[in-house]
């Protein structure tokens, strides 16, 4: 399988959304917000899998919209666990970093799925308006 950015970034977010669930758990003793991330934070990866796996571009562009939603989740909860002096500075600005780029790769991805589809909706309306058009002429 070729190179493919976002699955490998979407996946080594996840490796490190794990790790911070186990620091949170063994080292801080909190285990509701380490849920909360780790389940947004993995279902990240998990969903552009699926996308990859996508049985349409519909259902391609389904997917990629869902592990984006769960990337800005996962941007609030770093934000609350650095605010609640859960995380430190440096592993607040590491982990933030790396959910930036999986939003903007993301976003990227939606955002010209998005123009696809719209481009082939705006050919097939003009293609059904000439169609009818030539109908009501004859």
């Amino acid at each position: 399988m070729k190179d493919n950015i976002i699955r490998d970034k979407s996946f080594n977010f996840a490796v490190r959304i794990v790790n911070l669930n186990k620091y949170l758990v063994s080292k801080k003793k909190e285990f509701v917000l380490s849920k909360q991330i780790l389940r947004c934070g993995t279902s990240i990866g998990a969903n552009v899998e699926e996308a990859i796996g996508g049985i349409s571009k519909s259902d391609f562009s389904h997917k990629i919209s869902i592990a984006y939603k769960e990337a800005r989740e996962t941007h609030f909860w770093l934000r609350l666990l650095y605010a609640t002096e859960y995380i430190d500075k440096n592993m607040y600005d590491s982990l933030i970093q790396d959910c930036d780029e999986n939003c903007k790769i993301l976003y990227s991805i939606l955002s010209t799925s998005r123009i696809k589809k719209l481009k082939i909706v705006t050919v097939i309306i003009a293609a059904l308006i000439a169609h009818y058009s030539l109908f009501i002429i004859n």
